[in-house]
């Protein structure tokens, strides 16, 4: 066999394009590595080459999912690789979407293999079960790392040889395939706990996910006097969503001012959340964000203010590492604006 053809997926930014302000170009086919395309390329050596780079805005790509799908698996067809490589895209949400995307129509369209690699809790790792996802750190500073762990997987995929089990070759633990161990599984899970109990190290075949867990604050004694926030996942915004808050892997929220509502209709919000039928938040915006009944609270004395502002994102998608983040940056102006709770409204 000669040397492995490889077509790299990429978007708007690795290509140095641009960023936000770029994100809606459309697929494009370039000879040769682009980008990260530089180092995937040393680190193959004599043994594969990048015959091509696909690049696509990630806006344009998730926006015009079908269409853009079958413009960038056309481009990659037509160089006959035999292997792509889509992104990494460590944390960003829609590229780890559209890199998921495309390795999955890659492998079951194109019957060429695949993979791709990204940040764990990266919206795109939901692909994790489908299709090779090579877990990165969550920024392009770990590029270094990235093409160190993904290029043999790399080479082994483009020789056509077979991957062996998740926790041997260091991709995301999803795909599952039936294969016999040189040993039973009691004599292994002995062998773990044996090890486990003498303060060893050993290898889990099953890692188990890792949450946060937050201690709950004290309840607030007189909420007569209480200035109360609203906070919501569900996407409500004003309406024409003046700030193009993304219907799914937000990359950004909202803040907005209600202090001249006393009800939210559909004249004047709605949602811009994707991840759930809109009609009924969007003929009624107060059923995800209860303005309309805080006000009545508010009138009755049952809490003493409602905040003038409310802080929204779309939940579907977004990542925990971008929730954390934006809950610290507006959970410290709640807090340098006297609010003392938060309602945090779903779907």
């Amino acid at each position: 066999m000669g040397k492995i053809k490889v077509v790299q997926y990429i978007n708007q930014f690795f290509a140095q394009i641009g960023g936000e302000e770029m994100a809606h170009i459309t697929p494009e086919l370039r000879d040769g590595h682009v980008g990260p395309g530089l180092a995937f390329q040393q680190a193959f050596g004599d043994e594969a080459e990048i015959v091509a780079t696909v690049i696509c805005g990630d806006n344009y790509f998730n926006e015009n999912l079908e269409k853009a799908k079958a413009e960038v698996l056309d481009m990659i067809k037509s160089k006959s690789p035999d292997l792509v490589i889509a992104g990494p895209a460590f944390n960003a949400g829609r590229y780890g979407f559209a890199c998921g995307t495309v390795a999955l129509a890659v492998e079951t369209e194109l019957g060429i293999p695949a993979f791709t690699g990204m940040y764990e809790e990266n919206a795109g790792a939901e692909f994790k079960d489908k299709v090779v996802i090579v877990p990165t750190k969550n920024s392009a500073a770990g590029m270094k790392d990235a093409v160190a762990k993904m290029a043999p997987i790399a080479l082994k995929l483009g020789k056509g040889e077979k991957l062996g089990p998740a926790f041997q070759e260091g991709y995301m633990q999803g795909i599952r395939v039936n294969f016999f161990e040189a040993e039973r599984g009691s004599k292994r899970a002995v062998n773990m706990l044996v090890k486990k109990l003498k303060g060893e190290e050993f290898v889990t075949e099953y890692p188990m996910p890792d949450f946060d867990r937050v201690d709950p604050n004290p309840a607030i004694k007189d909420l007569s006097k209480a200035k109360i926030a609203l906070v919501n996942s569900g996407g409500i915004v004003p309406k024409g969503n003046p700030d193009r808050i993304e219907s799914s892997s937000a990359s950004k929220y909202g803040e907005y001012d209600i202090s001249k509502f006393q009800d939210l209709t559909e004249e004047t919000h709605e949602t811009a959340h994707g991840g759930y039928d809109p009609v009924y938040a969007n003929q009624d915006p107060d059923r995800v964000l209860p303005v309309d009944v805080m006000r009545d609270y508010e009138k009755e004395g049952v809490i003493g203010s409602l905040h003038n502002l409310f802080y929204t994102t779309t939940g579907n998608g977004t990542s925990v590492a971008n929730s954390k983040k934006y809950s610290a940056e507006y959970a410290a102006k709640l807090k340098a604006d006297g609010v003392d709770a938060v309602i945090l409204t779903s779907t």
